[in-house]
């Protein structure tokens, strides 16, 4: 093995957005920063982030932002207070990426192409001479009990007295997250906390679904069926799958659903499909559609809320006649239609893993890192930064926001 360059002042694992942002930060300032990536080419897990037209952050204030990532989202406070939304946009607009929020929320680059980011973030590196190595795996964290002193790959050694792990998580393996960072972490006696996959598609037990996978249903509210998780819900549009679910909710909504289902087999759930009306407000919608329509039968009734698909299969559930008026039905079906519409069964009993999961909740422990520095409390020169970090947040920017906001406040090598 040889022993390469020594004197950096900052090693830089990763190179995501945490990490760009942490070694283009330091090299501002003056540091000569290493960054080690394993794949061939730098930000690949950033080049798919939404859907490719890369999602930067989202317009809100720090306090709603933080809000949304849980009872945790305060540890993000320094971070943000550094480094938010309008700092963010003001960094890529100084180099070179304009960006705006299309919809008053969600922040893209205006070319909504996520190569723009890269292009932009490595222009930067290599203007203020960050040496990158791709296809260099660290395997070995170096340190002497007190503080870092390196990192080890396959083919070589490398020295610092500062290093950024920013490896991100275990989500889409085949972009180079495979939980590398945790591993590291874990040598060096961090605790790491269960790791679940999140962001994701979720499988259903209830077969009907596959008949309504041609309609995308708009505000759909989604409940835990849970006592003891009652309060667990979210709301956006969701999608049907052939097995299943999808969609904005749904993967906003899998990062609570991920954990319970490692713990029970199934998870029951309760889907409002109209926009969050209730028994009285769907009664009231359907007795003035039928007094301007006296003859109106129940499915034609029922698509006045819904896609046809889906009032076809609740209706069958119901076990009313789609061609008969509502006032024919039994009492019994009718009434057990109204409920339908209002909480529609739904049980969640699986998922595809690691492979389909945008992002992964759980990471090292937030007591660990100071979130003032992002620097380890158990080792000198260590800091981790982004994904790697036991912070996740749902769809809208706020993953790549805290990635950058968190690479910021590292790459400044606070100690």
């Amino acid at each position: 093995m040889k022993s390469e360059k020594s004197g950096y002042d900052l090693i830089v694992i990763g190179s995501g957005a945490a990490g760009m942002m942490a070694a283009i930060t330091a090299a501002r300032a003056g540091r000569s920063v290493l960054l080690l990536e394993k794949l061939s080419k730098i930000g690949a897990k950033l080049k798919a982030t939404g859907g490719g037209r890369c999602n930067l952050t989202n317009t809100l204030d720090n306090e709603s932002f933080m809000a949304r990532f849980g009872r945790d989202g305060k540890f993000m406070m320094p971070a943000l207070d550094a480094f938010d939304h309008r700092a963010l946009m003001g960094f890529f607009k100084e180099i070179g990426v304009e960006s705006h929020a299309p919809d008053g929320y969600r922040v893209f680059p205006v070319t909504h192409s996520s190569q723009t980011i890269i292009n932009a973030m490595r222009d930067e590196m290599e203007r203020l001479g960050v040496e990158v190595r791709c296809g260099e795996r660290v395997v070995t964290l170096e340190h002497n009990g007190e503080s870092v002193t390196g990192v080890k790959t396959p083919h070589a050694s490398y020295s610092a007295e500062h290093v950024v792990i920013a490896t991100g998580g275990k989500g889409y393996p085949m972009l180079g997250a495979e939980g590398d960072g945790y591993l590291l972490a874990e040598a060096t006696g961090h605790k790491v906390t269960p790791l679940y996959p999140a962001m994701m598609p979720l499988k259903l037990k209830e077969k009907w679904v596959t008949n309504c996978r041609a309609d995308t249903i708009a505000k759909v509210e989604l409940r835990v069926d849970m006592k003891k998780y009652k309060k667990l819900h979210a709301t956006g549009d969701l999608i049907f799958t052939k097995e299943g679910i999808r969609g904005p909710v749904v993967l906003d909504f899998s990062r609570e659903i991920t954990p319970l289902l490692a713990k029970y087999d199934e998870v029951p759930l309760l889907a409002n499909f109209t926009k969050g009306m209730n028994e009285e407000q769907i009664r009231a919608h359907f007795k003035e559609a039928i007094r301007k329509s006296p003859d109106i039968d129940t499915l034609t009734l029922v698509r006045t809320l819904l896609p046809e698909s889906l009032s076809r299969e609740l209706i069958t559930l119901a076990s009313c006649d789609p061609a008969l008026t509502l006032a024919k039905q039994q009492g019994s079906s009718r009434d057990r239609l109204i409920k339908l519409l209002v909480a529609t069964p739904l049980t969640v009993n699986g998922h595809d893993g690691f492979k389909m999961a945008m992002i992964t909740r759980g990471g090292v422990h937030l007591k660990e890192i100071d979130p003032y520095t992002m620097q380890s409390r158990r080792l000198g020169g260590l800091y981790f930064c982004g994904e790697v970090v036991n912070l996740d947040g749902p769809c809208g920017g706020y993953n790549l926001q805290w990635s950058f906001a968190s690479g910021y406040l590292a790459g400044q090598l606070k100690q």
